[in-house]
């Protein structure tokens, strides 16, 4: 398998930071997803290194391996657990020849750690077999929040592969869920990775969200506050009345139960919808109400 250059994947250099590296990953998944390139076979492929490329490139710990070790950043533990051994009996996890110890005078090039890895995993004359994990891939799902109103199977496409998921009811943003079996396939006959989904929740409501609870801010006018009444409010589900207790003071908060969002994983429950008022004092007042107002101050 030909080596494939991570940062040039992503159109970053080395030194990017994570959020470069985030910001870059992003614009491309939505660039080459295979719902907006459909029967585009390049498409796909570019799609697919480009969730490698993130998998790798925004997780430190892989960062790190796969800057020191390339291609075989995914060995780089047992590379150095051999090294470790290799060396408490005196010897060299590269031993004999003309390059030495990889941590002294001189160093590997990329075909000394290719011909290494090729005789410690299996390439080589007596060299074992040694079964690895599959990589484990990253995506992101972007849903509305009137999407997550109730449980939805929807079919993904993943690197070239459609999987079919039940979204959770509720589901949080930037909640991520596990689809095991569903990452890269294993070396030398070593299982799958897993297949790990971000969920992307975009509110596209008026609503306030905390959890499973929402919130709003509703107008109430002067009169209806003074002496009560009956209002209509939207809710995810559709609209409801609402009845308003005479002399209802500026900012007070209602609780209407059980008309937030699904709780997670919990079904049946639903948080609440917490309204608070917002006092609308009456404009453009005419010369009678402003007489009336003035009487109601002298009465006061």
């Amino acid at each position: 398998m030909s080596f494939v250059d991570y940062y040039k994947v992503l159109g970053v250099s080395k030194a990017a930071t994570e959020k470069e590296i985030k910001a870059a990953y992003r614009k491309l998944a939505r660039k080459y997803h295979p719902d907006l390139n459909p029967n585009d076979k390049e498409a796909g492929e570019l799609f697919k290194q480009v969730n490698e490329a993130n998998e790798v490139l925004s997780d430190p710990e892989n960062r790190k391996k796969y800057d020191k070790y390339g291609e075989h950043w995914q060995h780089a533990e047992e590379f150095e657990k051999a090294e470790r051994e290799r060396g408490a009996r005196g010897g060299s996890a590269y031993s004999g020849g003309q390059h030495g110890n990889p941590y002294g005078q001189g160093s590997f090039n990329e075909e000394d750690y290719s011909e290494f890895f090729s005789s410690m995993f299996g390439g080589g004359a007596g060299g074992r077999k040694v079964r690895y994990r599959g990589q484990d891939y990253n995506a992101e799902l972007h849903l509305d929040l009137t999407d997550i109103l109730t449980a939805e199977k929807r079919t993904l496409t993943v690197n070239g592969k459609n999987i079919r998921i039940t979204i959770p009811a509720g589901v949080e943003n930037q909640q991520t869920i596990k689809i095991k079996g569903h990452g890269g396939e294993g070396v030398n006959g070593g299982p799958k990775g897993d297949l790990y989904i971000t969920f992307v929740i975009e509110n596209n409501t008026s609503f306030k969200r905390d959890g499973s609870n929402l919130y709003q801010t509703v107008d109430l006018d002067l009169y209806t506050a003074l002496l009560g009444g009956e209002i209509t409010i939207n809710t995810l589900t559709g609209k409801v009345k609402l009845k308003v207790k005479p002399e209802t003071q500026n900012q007070t908060k209602v609780k209407l139960k059980e008309k937030g969002l699904p709780v997670y994983k919990k079904d049946g429950e639903f948080g609440d919808l917490f309204i608070t008022y917002n006092l609308v004092l009456p404009k453009n007042l005419t010369e009678r109400e402003k007489e009336l107002f003035k009487q109601l101050a002298e009465m006061r």
